[in-house]
């Protein structure tokens, strides 16, 4: 067999064991082992650790994608002075998850713009570059969900993915009125997920506000309940980053 007959047959037989690495870098891994003329065997551990690096890379990716982040989440960037509530040694423990394995919850409370958003992104980060499966949503998004799951394949889909996640932020919950009807299914969410994942709460309302927004008493206090069972709540205070450095269309003179 020729050669270039050879290299396509490789390639084929990569593709069917889904080798994507070997497929697409056959020919410029050989012309590297005629230059270093490495042994058989480590010329065999090379291409499968490049195929192992691969994949670890295209995983990562895929799951960074699917955790939803907002732009904003790098954790080394956050000023642990600008508003109070959480001092840099207790930031730096929850970034080492170890609260994850014991499925705690984490609460953070605080008005708008004092870093309740910027931390719980930057969690969610942090279990995704340790390979865990972590989500970032809005309670809007989590709503929309719920309620199309039993409609829409698509919707299923992401339900059940956030019931296999090792860690889901929800971001903005209760911002808006839920109706009672639509309580229920967050309850079941937040039942389903008891104790199996943990979840992170950003919130400018303190859970004595909850039953009003959810026009259900009984759900509130269940919902509560749940939450509150292994959770750790920190209120965060100061005024708003966002309005602090407010920026201007127009040039600034001096």
């Amino acid at each position: 067999m020729k050669q270039n007959d050879t290299i396509q047959t490789i390639k084929a037989y990569a593709s069917k064991l889904r080798l994507c690495n070997i497929g697409s870098r056959l020919e410029h891994m050989l012309h590297t082992a005629q230059q270093d003329k490495p042994s058989y065997s480590e010329f065999l551990l090379d291409i499968l650790q490049k195929e192992i690096d691969a994949k670890r890379e295209k995983d990562f990716a895929r799951r960074l994608r699917s955790a939803n982040l907002p732009p904003r989440h790098d954790l080394e960037l956050f000023d642990t002075n600008f508003s109070s509530g959480l001092p840099k040694s207790h930031l730096d423990e929850l970034r080492e998850l170890n609260w994850l394995a014991q499925a705690y919850n984490l609460i953070l409370m605080g008005p708008s713009g004092t870093g309740k958003t910027f931390i719980a992104a930057g969690l969610v980060h942090q279990a995704v570059c340790n390979g865990l499966r972590a989500y970032m949503m809005t309670m809007e998004d989590i709503m929309g969900i719920i309620k199309m799951k039993e409609l829409s394949p698509s919707a299923m889909t992401a339900y059940n993915k956030l019931l296999r996640a090792h860690l889901v932020a929800i971001d903005d919950i209760m911002l808006f009125p839920i109706k009672k009807q639509d309580a229920a299914g967050f309850f079941n969410l937040i039942n389903a997920l008891h104790e199996k994942t943990s979840v992170i709460i950003t919130t400018n309302k303190a859970p004595t506000e909850w039953a009003a927004t959810l026009d259900d008493e009984v759900i509130a206090t269940a919902l509560l309940d749940r939450l509150l069972y292994r959770c750790e709540v920190i209120k965060l205070s100061g005024e708003s980053y966002r309005l602090r450095n407010r920026k201007t269309i127009f040039e600034e003179k001096t």
